[in-house]
């Protein structure tokens, strides 16, 4: 994984200052939940995925004529792609660009929990803690899978 670039710095620090600001209307989700919007949060971050790659294309080359308006242009689409998944209740937390990383606020056993989503999963599967981040992931209990 590569070191973050001003991408990352760009759109992690556009991304915070929108989150504090907005909250989503839901505090937790269940798994069912989650995975009824799989279908819209997947093209979504699809988006983002191809915005975020475009950016850092343009990161490394600096030459190109109108780079700043692309820039900016890109950089509010990416907001946009946000605001949108944040509307359906997740954060987006991939800041490299690579997997499409989703988390959605849920309860396990009584817990607060993220409910994890990676981009090239089919179905919410894993959770973690709110302060483990994705190296914290586990797989979430058969009770909680059941509709």
């Amino acid at each position: 994984m590569q070191k973050p670039g001003w991408v990352y710095v760009i759109c992690r620090a556009m991304v915070m200052a929108q989150s504090t600001l907005q909250q989503p209307e839901k505090v937790h989700f269940t798994v069912d939940e989650v995975n009824q919007r799989l279908p819209l949060v997947k093209r979504i971050v699809n988006d983002i995925l191809q915005t975020g790659r475009e950016l850092e294309k343009l990161r490394n080359q600096p030459d190109v004529p109108d780079t700043g308006q692309h820039v900016r242009r890109l950089t509010a689409d990416l907001r946009a792609f946000i605001k949108e998944l944040e509307d359906l209740g997740g954060f987006y937390k991939d800041w490299q660009f690579e997997i499409g990383l989703v988390d959605f606020p849920g309860e396990i056993n009584g817990r607060q929990v993220l409910l994890c989503w990676r981009g090239d999963e089919d179905s919410v599967s894993h959770y973690h803690g709110m302060d483990d981040g994705y190296q914290g992931r586990k797989k979430i209990p058969a009770q909680h899978l059941e509709s």
